[in-house]
């Protein structure tokens, strides 16, 4: 009896996972109607709660099986298609001027230095600073951010790669305990004006004061809290950062968006996955998303016409055999909206899925500036 329950169990899980292409297939034909049947009858029987939590759980390991099984061959399908080839990390050296160093580039190096080591940025966008970050990368390997300042010079830096160095000898890895050791007490506020900005406590990174530039540490408490990620702001460019928010705009929410989507693809290069491509289609599902949620004040994956996100994307004749969704709040860039999502297991998951091959990452603003960030993957 209880084998029973479970093969049926098993065979209705299977239909549920694998409905949006069982739908796509055959919706235009003449058992349309039966198959809406069938669809009501699988979800009215998955809510049932105790058929629901044998769902999850078998989610849970449906997931983690098809990601152990993908994940090679998703490499290797990516290599092929796209000629993507390993590129050697630079020979990291000791920082001359400053704390610290990214790809042995410096604050306050110019840009020609940098584009002559680098060559041109594959992307500029709109920053919460008021300027731009300049993407340096070679297929998202050695991938960093610049800011440059009105005389092109370096303001500001940023990598979640191997390409910290210092002269503290805190690099990717280290553990939050040596940077504590070495670097001392974490600021607990920032002076902007005549005005003090309190950072929060217990959150997944320290801010530090050194050599006249905020240092924002970030940790992965996966890794054991150890460096994942490092951001340097000379003091003169955060001091024009007026408020905790920057004014909302059209160039920042598309500059959010494509730092995010970025960002992504650097993390997913270095977990080995292949990365993804930019899709405008569910990027404006995403954007029509994060819109509704600043608008109607709530932060859900099911909007308030009772819509997932598969059925979003289904309105929008946007077909999928697997798709997921991210969605962060409140974070005052781009920046620190993907840091904490890469801290968060099941965002994490999505981020790192294997089998996905496009995303599109859709931003929006309430009338606090507060940003709202959509981020919708899938597989055709």
């Amino acid at each position: 009896m209880l084998r029973s329950l479970f093969h049926t169990l098993i065979t209705l899980f299977i239909l549920f996972v694998s409905w949006p292409f069982i739908e796509k297939q055959i919706e235009k034909t003449d058992v349309s109607p039966a198959l809406e049947k069938i669809k009501s009858d699988i979800y009215a029987f998955k809510e049932n709660p105790e058929v629901s939590a044998v769902f999850d759980s078998l989610s849970g390991s449906f997931y983690q099986l098809v990601g152990k099984l993908d994940e090679t061959a998703s490499l290797s399908q990516n290599q092929e298609q796209t000629g993507t080839k390993h590129v050697e990390k630079p020979n990291l050296e000791r920082p001359m001027e400053q704390a610290f160093s990214i790809h042995n580039i410096e604050l306050m190096d110019s840009k020609e230095k940098v584009e002559q080591l680098l060559g041109p940025s594959k992307r500029s966008s709109y920053n919460e600073y008021g300027t731009e970050w300049h993407a340096y990368h070679k297929d998202y390997q050695n991938f960093l951010m610049v800011a440059y300042d009105e005389n092109n010079k370096v303001a500001g830096l940023y990598t979640n790669q191997d390409l910290i160095a210092s002269v503290s000898g805190i690099k990717l890895g280290s553990p939050k305990d040596t940077v504590l050791q070495k670097l001392g007490t974490p600021l607990s506020q920032i002076r902007k004006g005549l005005v003090y900005i309190q950072l929060q406590e217990d959150q997944d990174y320290d801010v530090f004061m050194l050599d006249g530039s905020y240092v924002t540490v970030f940790y992965d408490k996966h890794k054991n809290n150890t460096v994942t990620a490092i951001q340097l702001i000379n003091e003169e460019l955060e001091q024009k950062k007026n408020d905790f928010y920057t004014k909302a705009s059209e160039p920042l929410k598309e500059g959010f968006e494509y730092q995010l989507f970025d960002l992504t693809n650097a993390d997913r290069v270095n977990h080995h996955l292949p990365v993804l491509k930019w899709d405008n289609k569910v990027k404006e599902t995403a954007r029509k998303h994060s819109m509704d949620m600043a608008e109607q004040s709530y932060f859900s994956h099911t909007n308030l016409k009772g819509q997932s996100p598969f059925d979003r994307m289904k309105e929008d004749e946007i077909f999928f055999t697997t798709a997921g969704e991210n969605l962060a709040y409140g974070q005052f860039s781009s920046i620190f909206a993907h840091e904490g999502l890469m801290n968060s297991l099941g965002h994490r998951e999505n981020i790192l899925r294997p089998e996905y091959r496009f995303l599109g990452v859709g931003v929006a603003f309430n009338e606090e500036s507060q940003p709202y960030y959509t981020e919708n993957f899938f597989t055709k």
